[in-house]
């Protein structure tokens, strides 16, 4: 039997959607994981009491129905990190919806996550960072794509840019200065440092590039022209970090915590790595550095003004 969901819950679930899209300015990525989450418990509960779940029946969630399905989800394999995940949308969702049609979600917003143990990113020793850039450079016969691999993978080193910030780069960023204007995650705007290493990589790659920058054009580009395919940076880390016999953790976001905990190890505030990482939270900026606590206490005794 094919299941589907009433008209009013598919027109409930588009409207967050847009709500979300517009108020939160969310990634067409994390929109799309929402609606498949979202849908999927939708289409639960229409199981789960044999009949479609329209507006009322949605308010009526009882605990019970929380226990069930997640229960279904650990039943089906999810593990609690992809449970946790699933069930963030779904109290986003109630939220939103409870607002607009005024009942009562706390079945669904007490309801708990699995405990999961969250992985620390593992960043790339100094000297192993300088290589992958070296190594990189040097995967492509042609000259002007191994230069662009090696400014693209510098600026998340040397800058601890994402990659779809680097990017997103266009022809209006140059010539690139001491600074760079990023729009991050949530159209966050931050002010990044450039060192002359990663202008120094940039200019080159300019130098050689066939394609003539424009304005409204991609800073880096594909073969034919168009935008550069983050896959392609992807598959030119894999094969670097297999020739320098580097583990698979070693992937071009490794650059950016390689960035951040590098930073740190030096002496550098955490509240400022924050900023330039484009962090909301610092919380996620101490995960991300991945430092033991004795460094962080190094950092807090030397900058807290009542540790002297």
């Amino acid at each position: 039997m094919t299941l589907e969901i009433s008209p009013a819950a598919r027109d409930a679930l588009a409207s967050w959607l847009e709500a979300s899209r517009a108020l939160r300015a969310a990634s067409e990525n994390t929109l799309t994981a929402y609606r498949a989450d979202v849908l999927d418990f939708i289409l639960f509960l229409t199981a789960h009491h044999a009949e479609p779940q329209g507006l009322a029946p949605l308010a009526r969630v009882t605990t019970t129905d929380m226990r069930a399905w997640m229960a279904h989800l650990r039943g089906g394999g999810a593990a609690p990190r992809s449970m946790a995940r699933k069930l963030s949308a779904v109290k986003s969702f109630y939220r939103w919806l409870s607002e607009r049609e005024g009942f009562e979600p706390t079945a669904v917003l007490s309801a708990r996550a699995p405990k999961f143990q969250k992985k620390l990113p593992r960043p790339l020793s100094e000297d192993a960072a300088r290589a992958m850039i070296d190594t990189v450079g040097m995967q492509s016969t042609d000259g002007w794509i191994g230069a662009r691999d090696a400014a693209v993978i510098t600026l998340l080193y040397g800058c601890g840019l994402r990659i779809s910030e680097a990017l997103g780069l266009t022809g209006a960023d140059l010539p690139i200065g001491a600074s760079l204007r990023i729009l991050g995650k949530g159209r966050k705007e931050r002010i990044v440092p450039v060192l002359p290493i990663a202008r120094r990589a940039v200019d080159t790659y300019l130098r050689l590039c066939p394609h003539e920058p424009a304005p409204e054009a991609p800073l880096f580009r594909g073969v034919r022209g168009g935008p550069l395919n983050p896959r392609l940076i992807q598959k030119v880390t894999e094969k670097a970090r297999a020739q320098l016999g580097l583990p698979a953790s070693a992937t071009p976001h490794a650059m950016r915590h390689s960035f951040a905990t590098h930073l740190l190890s030096a002496g550098g505030d955490l509240r400022a790595i924050q900023e330039l990482l484009g962090h909301a939270s610092l919380s996620t900026t101490q995960a991300y550095t991945a430092v033991d606590q004795v460094q962080l206490m190094r950092v807090y005794e030397a900058t807290h003004p009542k540790a002297g």
